[in-house]
């Protein structure tokens, strides 16, 4: 299918979806969701088969029905992502309060109290979107690097739904490094995810599930650069259908060793700390990425 048409199809099938699926309550859309989810992924065998062979590598110890079992839970969760992200372009403050119970923001305003801002180091884990709406209706003043969209008017679409409870969003690229810079001197808070493998941005070689990964460095190097704190912060979601956001205490600062080693040692800190995340929620987690495409020579 040329471009034009799938970007055509998929802008209109996400605005039909949010202005259809986003205005019913969760009980009603969440099933439509988990629908058109597995719709896609029987359309999809490309990525059905690098999910499988991710959670081979992630995890060869499991049987081959748990694997099969994770990735029809993978499924079955970007289905609810999905209703449940339309719905927050109807949704108030009140709304994500009650859906995404929030801890450990204790952290941040600590951090802050320095005057130096802090940084959110976090992943494609549980409802990443509902956490990015969660935090500044704490009072957290947050901001985050993103890529921007091939289509411009679907990159207006989500930029517009990512912004909307007051998270700033800057397009990831050249001038993104001076604009965080700018937001840590303002005492700002930039959140990053650096779970996937993005070849036009610094990298190092991390362990992710015993095997290297190509990581975003950019995170560790402001970090250490700006002697400002790392707080891990993930989301999942519950049985019962609401969602827990939790933000870790800082990271420890690597305090030898040349710049480069510091800031292998800190992404490699950081990347350990989703690691555990994916771990004890391995169903909501983005298995079809390919995150060991980048190998080591």
């Amino acid at each position: 299918m040329p471009s034009s048409v799938k970007d055509f199809a998929l802008y209109g099938s996400l605005r039909s979806f949010v202005a259809v699926g986003g205005s019913l309550p969760l009980t009603i859309s969440r099933p439509m969701g988990r629908v058109l989810s597995e719709a896609a992924f029987r359309m999809l065998p490309r990525s059905r088969r690098r999910i499988e062979i991710h959670l081979e590598i992630a995890f060869p110890d499991l049987e081959k029905s748990q694997r099969v079992a994770i990735m029809r839970g993978c499924v079955r969760h970007f289905g609810l992502m999905l209703a449940e992200v339309a719905r927050m372009w109807h949704a108030g403050s009140d709304d994500v309060i009650s859906l995404c119970e929030l801890t450990g923001e204790e952290h941040v305003f600590t951090a802050l109290e320095e005057d130096g801002g802090a940084m959110i180091a976090t992943a494609h884990c549980g409802n990443w979107e509902l956490l990015s709406a969660r935090l500044p209706i704490a009072g957290i003043p947050l901001l985050s690097a993103v890529r921007q969209l091939d289509d411009p008017r679907l990159d207006r679409l989500v930029t517009a739904m990512r912004s909307r409870f007051g998270t700033r969003i800057i397009p990831r690229g050249p001038a993104a490094g001076r604009q965080l810079v700018r937001a840590l001197s303002a005492n700002q808070v930039p959140g990053l995810l650096i779970d996937q493998d993005i070849r036009d941005i610094p990298g190092v070689f991390v362990p992710f599930f015993d095997q290297p990964a190509w990581t975003p460095s950019g995170l560790a190097m402001l970090a250490i650069r700006r002697e400002c704190p790392v707080l891990p912060s993930f989301i999942h979601r519950r049985p019962g259908g609401t969602h827990r956001a939790e933000i870790h205490p800082p990271l420890p600062m690597p305090d030898s060793g040349s710049l480069e080693d510091r800031v292998e040692e800190l992404t490699a800190t950081a990347t350990a700390a989703i690691e555990r995340q994916v771990r004890a929620h391995p169903e909501q987690w983005v298995w079809m990425h390919r995150r060991w495409r980048t190998r080591p020579g």
